[in-house]
């Protein structure tokens, strides 16, 4: 911080993107399954019981790149609607 160099570290889920689509598409092969039901179970067992979209990450990124998050350093923020079953 002294030096004017901020670290902080955006920690991702399962978020609604092309390959996130294309292994619900793999593993229905796999499964004898349709890629539209992996894709629902998958979605119900995050709390928030959806995937984040992409614009929710860049939203994030941008937020910690923006002078709005200056007072932040050193931090992992964790946006994955709840999934990860413990605290760090």
């Amino acid at each position: 911080v002294s030096n004017n160099v901020t670290i902080n570290n955006l920690l991702p889920g399962a978020f609604d993107t092309h390959r996130l689509r294309q292994t619900f598409v793999q593993k229905a092969s796999r499964c004898a399954d349709s890629p539209e039901s992996i894709a629902i179970q998958r979605s119900q067992k995050i709390p928030a019981g959806r995937f984040g979209v992409p614009e929710e990450f860049g939203a994030y990124c941008a937020f910690l790149c923006s002078t709005y998050a200056s007072y932040i350093t050193g931090q992992n923020i964790l946006i994955d609607g709840g999934a990860y079953p413990g605290v760090f």
